[in-house]
């Protein structure tokens, strides 16, 4: 990061926000916060943060960083304070992202859309993945900024791909982690702890990792032949997955659902094909 240091806002100042305008002050940056409620940039202000008393306030710093809890929440403070360089750090769908883009570029806004994927303790460490997407202009010429956050990564124009990266990596971890709730239960009804099960959960997790990116080759080619694992044997698992979660006395909610999703593939066709021929039933 270049030595320069520029004056960042941060609005919103729960614990993400917090963490972000925490990292941008330990970096020297000269911070200012706005939040609803003022007391919580106590401990900010006491590093040295400045207090903005409103958006608008706010919004006369070289780039603002918004952090806040929704994007209804977010639209009206926005708009008050119609920052010059605007760092749209807050949770939503992509069409909100694409929407907030629209309006931002109306404005004379410069947009940048970007989504967290780690928890506040993370944030200022490498290990802080952050994606963006928008304005590619705008993620270079703020690159010593984000690089302070965490690790940048720019995906492309379309202000909404970070959103849907988002979602789609986030489906893909509460999967897993339904998945692995589900396991300890059914190993707890024989009295197996979670201390004696996650050691073997985890290796076996690193193991299924392995997988994707064969997986992701087979979707990209359309060709699910396969001569390792088809995908009728993997349902009849499933349906002793489900027989014994209900023998066993617990729900069979997660099992369940992915039964019923790879049956629907094997009836149309694809017993005989690789598991990653679900996907089309999933489109």
């Amino acid at each position: 990061m270049g030595e320069s240091k520029k004056h960042v806002s941060v609005l919103g100042l729960g614990r993400m926000g917090a963490a972000l305008a925490g990292a941008l002050l330990g970096a020297g940056h000269d911070v200012s916060v706005w939040n609803r409620s003022p007391r919580k940039a106590g401990p900010l202000l006491d590093r040295g943060a400045r207090l903005a008393a409103t958006p608008e306030e706010a919004a006369s710093a070289e780039v603002v960083v918004s952090c806040l809890s929704t994007y209804d929440i977010q639209r009206p403070v926005l708009e008050a304070a119609s920052p010059k360089v605007l760092v749209n750090l807050t949770s939503g769908t992509p069409e909100q992202a694409r929407e907030t883009a629209k309006w931002a570029a109306s404005a004379g806004i410069e947009y940048l859309d970007g989504v967290i994927m780690a928890v506040p303790q993370g944030i200022g460490t490498p290990g802080a993945l952050i994606l963006y997407s928008g304005s590619e202009p705008v993620f270079e010429a703020q690159r010593e900024v984000l690089e302070v956050l965490g690790e940048p990564v720019f995906l492309g124009e379309d202000a909404g791909l970070a959103a849907l990266y988002d979602l789609a990596l986030l489906g893909m971890m509460w999967s897993s982690m339904g998945g692995y709730l589900h396991a300890l239960a059914l190993v707890g009804t024989e009295g197996v702890t979670p201390e004696q099960f996650a050691p073997m959960a985890s290796a076996w997790h690193s193991a299924v990792g392995g997988f994707l990116a064969g997986i992701g080759a087979q979707v990209g080619s359309g060709d699910y032949e396969t001569d390792v694992s088809a995908l009728d044997i993997n349902a009849a698992g499933l349906g002793l997955l489900v027989e014994t979660s209900r023998a066993q006395g617990i729900s069979t909610a997660v099992p369940a659902a992915l039964k019923e999703l790879f049956d629907r593939a094997v009836a149309a066709g694809h017993g005989s094909h690789a598991i990653a021929s679900v996907i089309e039933e999933i489109r």
